[in-house]
């Protein structure tokens, strides 16, 4: 497939066709506006406190989410190369991803999340619920996005509102797009208070597991029809989304102190969303959930590694 042959497709008028979806969807509708003009207020309070003073977080948050796009295009280089890879030796490095994933969500969100919430409020029980508001606000926004973002998994196929309006490869490249976005948000986020304690293991972890996902979207982009260089260009492009990510997760936790936890969970409950709807079941469908699932222990005792050493 090439994928000169979309661009012949007639104009789509997405916000009709978007309307319908959310006529069709009121909850996950209703759900997306809640989380997204939540995360609005959150940025604009942000984006105002920062304008008042130096921000030199930005530049820790630029640069995690420049090394997240750098890992991301150095998996996807060998895609230039290699034609395919063994479905087993793919579900198993997306299981290490996967497992990395959990563990950061754990031990360099959720975790300290709670202690600032704590030390904020003053109390365990209204930290706690600081970093599950911010959990509900991510997956709502991950919820509201998957239903609305056409995109494609191998698994289910083609999903979202208009998926049958794109080619198969722009699916799979918004699929893609809509992993990398919470992780340069907890990027983001994570060096929202300039502590490289807790930025530097979540930078470290996401980055190294974007090497073997980035090769994983490389092989899926060729076997939806790309050719060689143009599959490993395009994964390798995807990862731009991350700093994007990064940026916007450093905007949202800026402000009031109370923005922080929050943030944090906001971030977690994007990774977690992912986790559990996306990379877990991809890496379950061909038979190989014994490798997949050691290649997610790998990935998490990797991760509670870095934590403990970098942290």
């Amino acid at each position: 497939m090439d994928i000169a042959d979309t661009s012949a497709a007639p104009a789509v008028d997405w916000p009709a066709l978007w309307r319908r979806h959310a006529r069709a969807h009121p909850l996950t509708a209703i759900g997306l506006a809640a989380a997204t003009l939540a995360i609005v207020l959150l940025l604009v309070q942000s984006l105002l406190h920062i304008a008042s003073g130096d921000a030199p977080t930005f530049r820790l948050a630029l640069y995690g989410g420049a090394a997240g796009f750098a890992a991301t295009a150095l998996g996807a280089a060998p895609g230039v190369f290699l034609r395919s890879l063994p479905q087993r030796v793919e579900d198993t490095l997306l299981g290490f991803a996967a497992g990395m994933m959990l563990a950061a969500s754990s031990f360099s969100l959720i975790l300290p999340g709670l202690e600032a919430g704590t030390q904020i409020t003053g109390h365990a029980a209204l930290g706690a619920g600081s970093v599950v508001i911010g959990m509900a606000l991510g997956v709502l926004l991950m919820l509201g996005l998957d239903s609305f973002t056409p995109h494609a998994h191998d698994s289910s196929g083609p999903c979202g509102a208009g998926c049958e309006r794109l080619g198969r490869v722009w699916l799979f490249v918004l699929a893609i797009a809509l992993h990398n976005l919470p992780e340069g948000m907890a990027i983001g986020v994570s060096f929202a208070q300039g502590d490289l304690q807790v930025g530097l293991p979540l930078t470290t972890a996401i980055a190294l597991q974007d090497i073997p996902e980035g090769l994983a979207v490389a092989m899926a982009l060729r076997s939806a029809g790309l050719a060689a260089g143009s599959a490993a260009l395009v994964a390798g492009a995807t990862g731009l989304l991350e700093p994007v990510g990064a940026l916007l997760g450093i905007g949202l936790s800026s402000g009031l102190a109370i923005t922080y936890p929050i943030g944090l969970g906001l971030a977690a409950g994007a990774m977690l969303f992912v986790v559990s709807h996306e990379v877990i079941p991809e890496t379950h469908r061909n038979g190989h959930q014994t490798p997949a699932t050691l290649g997610l222990m790998a990935g998490f005792a990797v991760m509670m590694t870095l934590d403990t050493t970098l942290g």
